[in-house]
Formats: C-alpha cells, sequence, structure tokens
C-alpha cells in the first residue's frame, strides 16, 4: 500500500510499505480521509520526540476491511471514526478516569503508525459507527472536535458570558462555535490571518479582528481562550481577563516555550488558568453533535487532496490556507 513515512526530521516521503495485518482485538481501516493538524507539522519538523520513521494522521474516518481474531461489535463495512488515543489504562491518572494525561501516553499517528496511508490497523475498541447521514470528511473532523468538547467542558458554564478567542483556524472556530451554543453573550475572535476573519464571522463570531485592541470590551472577557500555543497571543490573552474571569490554554505550545503574566493579578483577581489536552470522553458528543446538523464541520475543510501530494498538503497548512486540510488514498 502508499503511505506517507517521516523518517527523520523534515523528511517525509510517500512510499510503498507493506499492508497492515490486524492483530487480535483490531481491524483494519480503509482510509477515506484523514485531517492535518499542528501536531503533524511538529512530527514532520522534529519538535516532538517520537520514534522514526512514522506514518502520521490522527484525525480520520474510513471503512472497516478485516477482523482480527476475538473483534465483536464491528463488522467488514462498517463506517467509522477512530479515536487515536490510547492510553494504558494502569497508571494512576488512567485509574483515575484522565487518560488523556495517561504517564506513558500512546496514539496512532504520533507515536505509532497512522492514517496518512490507505490502510491502518487500529483497536476496536477506539473505532466509533457512524451515523450514515455522517460523511467521510466530517467524520475525520470528529477527532478536533472531540478535542474542542474537552476544552469547552473545562470551563465554567455562565451563561451571558462574553468570550474572546485567539485563532481563526479549524480548532479556534470550533471552540467559538461551542461556546456559541452555550449561551455566551458575545464571541469574538482574533487572528492575524485577515484572510480568516470573514469567515470567521459567518461561522461562529459576532466579531473578528486582527487585534484585540480593535475591540470595544474595555473591562475584558469572562472567558479568553488561547487557540494558537503563541505567547504573544497568550500573554495579550491573560491581560485581558476580567476580574474573577477565566483563561483557558487550548493551543499547543512548543514544549521550551514560556509565558510572562502576573501572579499577583491572578491572586488579586482570582483569575482561574485551565489547560486543556487532546480528547477525554469527546468523541460520541462530537459525532452526535455533527450526525444532528448543530455544527456543519464540513464548512471548515477547505482542500482535499491525494495522499502523493502530502507535501503540498503541508505546504498549504503551512501558509495557513483556507482552515482544515485533508489527504484521502481515494482522491484523484
Amino acid at each position: 500500500m502508499q503511505a506517507v513515512v517521516i523518517e527523520g526530521p523534515g523528511q517525509a516521503v510517500v512510499k510503498d510499505v507493506a499492508d497492515p495485518t490486524p492483530a487480535g482485538g483490531q481491524v483494519v481501516v480503509r482510509v477515506h480521509a484523514c485531517g492535518l493538524c499542528g501536531t503533524d507539522l511538529h512530527l514532520v519538523d522534529g519538535v516532538l520526540p517520537t520514534d522514526y520513521p512514522l506514518t502520521p494522521g490522527h484525525e480520520f474516518a474510513g471503512e472497516v476491511v478485516e477482523l482480527g481474531e476475538g473483534v465483536i461489535g464491528l463488522a467488514v463495512g462498517d463506517r467509522v471514526a477512530v479515536d487515536p488515543n490510547l492510553p494504558c489504562g494502569t497508571c494512576r491518572w488512567c485509574r483515575a478516569g484522565r487518560g488523556n494525561l495517561c504517564q506513558v501516553w500512546d496514539a496512532i499517528g504520533v507515536s505509532r503508525s497512522g492514517a496518512a496511508a490507505e490502510l491502518v490497523a487500529v483497536p476496536a475498541d477506539i473505532c466509533f459507527a457512524l451515523p450514515s447521514r455522517v460523511s467521510y470528511t466530517a467524520a475525520a473532523m470528529v477527532e478536533p472536535l472531540s478535542c474542542a468538547v474537552h476544552g469547552v467542558s473545562r470551563l465554567p458554564r455562565l451563561p451571558g458570558s462574553h468570550y474572546l478567542i485567539y485563532g481563526a483556524g479549524t480548532m479556534g472556530l470550533l471552540m467559538a462555535a461551542l461556546v456559541r451554543r452555550s449561551g455566551a453573550a458575545s464571541v469574538s475572535v482574533v487572528d492575524l490571518n485577515a484572510s480568516r476573519l470573514d469567515f470567521a464571522q459567518s461561522f461562529a463570531a459576532d466579531r473578528a479582528t486582527t487585534s484585540a485592541d480593535e475591540l470595544e470590551q474595555p473591562d475584558g472577557y469572562d472567558v479568553v481562550i488561547d487557540a494558537t500555543g503563541a505567547v504573544p497571543a497568550i500573554e495579550d490573552g491573560l491581560g485581558r481577563v476580567r476580574k474573577g474571569g477565566t483563561f483557558l490554554q487550548f493551543g499547543v505550545s512548543d514544549p521550551n516555550a514560556t509565558a510572562s503574566f502576573s501572579p499577583f493579578r491572578v491572586y488579586h483577581e482570582e483569575i482561574d488558568i485551565l489547560g486543556s489536552m487532546a480528547v477525554h470522553n469527546g468523541f460520541q458528543p462530537a459525532i452526535e453533535l455533527i450526525a444532528s446538523g448543530a455544527l456543519d464541520v464540513e464548512q471548515l475543510v477547505s482542500a482535499t487532496l491525494p495522499l502523493a501530494d502530502y507535501a503540498e498538503a503541508i505546504k498549504k497548512f503551512r501558509a495557513g490556507e483556507g482552515h482544515k486540510i485533508h489527504v484521502s488514498p481515494i482522491a484523484r
């Protein structure tokens, strides 16, 4: 089969590799759509520690084509979205019900072979059956949406709150759409890429601008969310949280990045600073949101390229063209 293989930092190639064989409890999925995200860039660039060679791809959906021994509840031909996270189940955090904080966290497409390929073998118990009305394009958005579902679950539920979100990429807009549905009084989005602003307003934001200085909210925001991971955005956002408000670090920063803030202000104004890591109990809710029509996630998919054009897909993603970029082994 054809697969993307990252052979080392800066060395992503499309090549022939052996077809996967399902182990006990696994299924083989024929990939129909696979999204790119910042994690994939970090893997290509060597920012995230992993063992090379590696096939990336953790946002994906496809069709079950082979069953391993002992698989129940799935059949050949089933359409599925796959939660790529593989917590160990036995460490302190897993036993506390917080598998996304697993001490030996593992994930398809990050630390083991992923779905930027024609076929991928995955544990059957992380496959989620898709309603017929959910397309493969939409289903490949379940993983990023499930991350946003978890992020919103970390926030206080206060109808009438004013939200400020940094980042009008896929994740920022998914967060904007979810907080909009939770009863926000206003949702403002900031992004340095001016070409994204009109779409942000049509999708979920009341206001979208290249600088929070242009927004009329002098007393700040009840909730500020960073969906960029960029230190300047984080520092600016922390300064715009109202007294008693909440700051959520949702974007992924470089592991060595640091940001400055006033500890006195956090104490004196009782500001909550929260983090949100990956997926936690969000996959089925994300599928329900898509299947119900509550969120039209296909609007966020800007381009679907053939698997052979993975390098071009990475180039488009780096350039900030559109929003979500997919690759598909069945696209021509």
